[in-house]
């Protein structure tokens, strides 16, 4: 490991092979704290390569527990990271396209520079992560939804929890979280923080996706805000677009921020799902979940658009929840 440190210290890329048994020994815990940090952190300072993430993903893929669930799903996550203590944008899309009727297998994990991950939310309303695949089956056939918690299906993520929590910032490990999921869905709608870092998915993807949507807004959100333009890149090429493009006006971002606590993140939460969240918080959910919708079949703007709000304003995606959760 200290070989590798040096080479990242004279701001070398790493090979395929040398990122892999980096992360290798991180897995089984054959490397110090401290080591564990420095190596993060180089991360920190200079764009990760595509074959160094690649070669990061392919290791935790082949150590995580696998997941079948016997048909084609979607997951809608974001890297996290952004430092935007937005409410959890991505799980609502998640939900409301569930209720859509898409099956969803949403991939998640505890806030680690946020207030309030994905994970923190649904466990504080009563939603109890397992990984025993019959159970997640049973929840997908019936609700069309399943939620996937990182900590469960990767063990070896265990070693370097407690050093992500200590350095309470974005690292190389955000990047990873939205590619892998251990259900391997085939459909996959991303949220990142940076452009160079979703032109990297973007390449990435073509090879592990039958369809995608990479999101980023330009202002750094990792998911669609309507707080300033942004960027949607999938297997048909990239595009921009804006708020108005959808028929909204373009929003302040302390119209989507999440709560101080994860309690008051969670009633954010619950009140945006049962369809009495404000104008601001419904267009931001809904722009997101046409896209979802879009990942997964050929259906127009409009007809989405229509077919969300309904679902949203009419408490559907919140009985769904409520059902999950009983």
């Amino acid at each position: 490991m200290k070989e590798i440190l040096r080479k990242l210290y004279r701001q070398e890329t790493l090979s395929a092979e040398e990122a892999g048994y980096a992360l290798d020994l991180i897995s089984e815990d054959q490397v110090h704290p401290a080591q564990m940090a420095s190596f993060i952190t180089v991360y920190l300072l200079r764009a990760i390569s595509v074959s160094e993430l690649d070669a990061f993903i392919n290791v935790l893929m082949k150590k995580c527990i696998p997941v079948e669930l016997g048909r084609p799903t979607l997951d809608v996550c974001g890297t996290g990271g952004d430092e935007k203590n937005t409410f959890n944008i991505s799980t609502i899309t998640a939900l409301l396209a569930a209720s859509c009727g898409v099956s969803v297998a949403k991939h998640g994990n505890y806030g680690v520079s946020s207030i309030s991950g994905s994970s923190n939310v649904l466990e504080h309303c009563g939603y109890q992560f397992s990984n025993d695949v019959n159970e997640l089956k049973q929840q997908l056939e019936s609700e069309s939804i399943c939620f996937l918690h990182a900590p469960l299906f990767h063990p070896a993520l265990k070693h370097v929890a407690q050093v992500r929590k200590e350095l309470g910032v974005r690292t190389f490990f955000n990047m990873l979280g939205p590619l892998v999921n251990p259900a391997r869905p085939t459909r996959r709608m991303v949220g990142v923080y940076q452009l160079d870092l979703a032109r990297t998915y973007h390449y990435l993807l073509q090879q592990r996706a039958e369809k995608y949507h990479i999101v980023h807004s330009y202002d750094g959100y990792d998911e669609i805000s309507l707080t300033s333009d942004f960027k949607v890149f999938s297997h048909n090429g990239e595009k921009h677009f804006s708020a108005d493009s959808f028929g909204f006006a373009k929003l302040k971002s302390e119209a989507i921020e999440g709560g101080e606590t994860i309690a008051e993140s969670a009633e954010i939460f619950k009140k945006i799902l049962s369809g009495k969240g404000t104008d601001a918080q419904n267009a931001v959910v809904l722009v997101n979940t046409v896209f979802a919708l879009q990942t997964v079949s050929n259906v127009s703007t409009s007809d989405a658009l229509e077919l969300a709000t309904e679902r949203l304003l009419s408490g559907s995606a919140f009985q769904l929840f409520k059902r999950l959760i009983s």
